[in-house]
């Protein structure tokens, strides 16, 4: 059996694709980046879907979560999997970790050390409340409401006082099956965009600001935000290099997306420490950290 040393994971669609784009090329590119890294080290190094059933997953030392993007849409399936994998492997991040990163509850968690969130409310799986009375209990006019396990703004949805009748048995529909976070719109977020500051071992590699497309108010590629190389103030920088201190545990690498928000206060959006898009695109030497950080575990 051929063993390694780290095995890269991915999505079955992102794996030897018959069709490429360019958001699967940037999927290819950026886990090649990083292979390109850890072999650089003299690392032995697969990469291969996390649902793959051929694979012995006791054969590699380690497996490093990057471009596992259908994770949310599988949950169930991925956390029988998580659970099986880690009694047989090591994890980067670690189980605990995600499994505490899975669900936007964390971000009580990173509040209650002293890490500023912006105004968030839970609304549990389950609940009866209508959204009427939500926005007269929490007094809000334009929020934002998503699932507490999500990706890719799946069940995003912006809603005021105007369209609530809309959104009302949709969202009695999905509250009857997850827990879901209600916040108010920060309109900074439209208006200055969301700062992705990438973190690695504990310290700032590099950032990109993302902008929402005209019309819209979410910043991901997938709905047609832009990606603008960007250089962060000391205050933002170490803003979220405190958010990952933070943390259930030091994660290895970490994506703090952070605005500031209606308060004009610096405030987490997400912090991202599964699979996130980490931009080693537009700084390959974070890979090269992020290798040498992995190469002293084994080690």
């Amino acid at each position: 059996m051929k063993k390694y040393d780290v095995a890269i994971l991915s999505e079955r669609r992102y794996v030897n694709p018959k069709e490429i784009d360019a958001y699967t090329n940037n999927v290819l590119l950026e886990d090649k980046i990083v292979q390109n890294a850890l072999e650089s080290d003299g690392l032995k190094v697969t990469r291969l879907s996390w649902d793959n059933p051929n694979f012995d997953w006791t054969s590699t030392k380690y497996i490093l979560f990057r471009t596992t993007w259908d994770y949310f849409d599988r949950f169930d399936e991925f956390s029988v999997w998580l659970q099986k994998v880690s009694q047989q492997t090591t994890l980067i991040n670690s189980e605990a970790i995600i499994r505490w990163n899975l669900d936007k509850h964390y971000l009580l968690d990173l509040q209650k050390k002293g890490v500023h969130i912006c105004e968030s409310y839970f609304i549990e799986k389950g609940d009866n409340s209508t959204l009427k009375e939500i926005t007269n209990t929490y007094q809000l006019k334009d929020f934002i409401i998503k699932p507490c396990i999500s990706g890719a703004a799946r069940h995003t949805y912006k809603i005021n006082t105007d369209n609530l009748d809309e959104y009302e048995s949709l969202f009695q529909e999905l509250i009857s099956k997850e827990a879901f976070i209600i916040q108010p719109f920060q309109h900074n977020i439209v208006e200055q965009g969301e700062i992705s500051l990438i973190i690695i071992n504990g310290k700032y590699t590099h950032a990109v600001l993302k902008i929402a497309k005209p019309g819209d108010f979410r910043v991901q590629d997938d709905f047609g935000g832009s990606v603008y190389n960007y250089s962060p103030t000391k205050q933002e920088i170490e803003f979220a290099e405190t958010a990952v201190k933070a943390c259930k545990e030091l994660p290895m690498y970490a994506r703090v997306d952070i605005f500031t928000d209606n308060n004009d206060k610096l405030a987490i959006a997400e912090l991202e420490l599964i699979e996130p898009e980490l931009w080693f695109r537009n700084h390959d030497k974070a890979a090269t950290k992020l290798s040498k950080g992995i190469k002293q575990l084994i080690k």
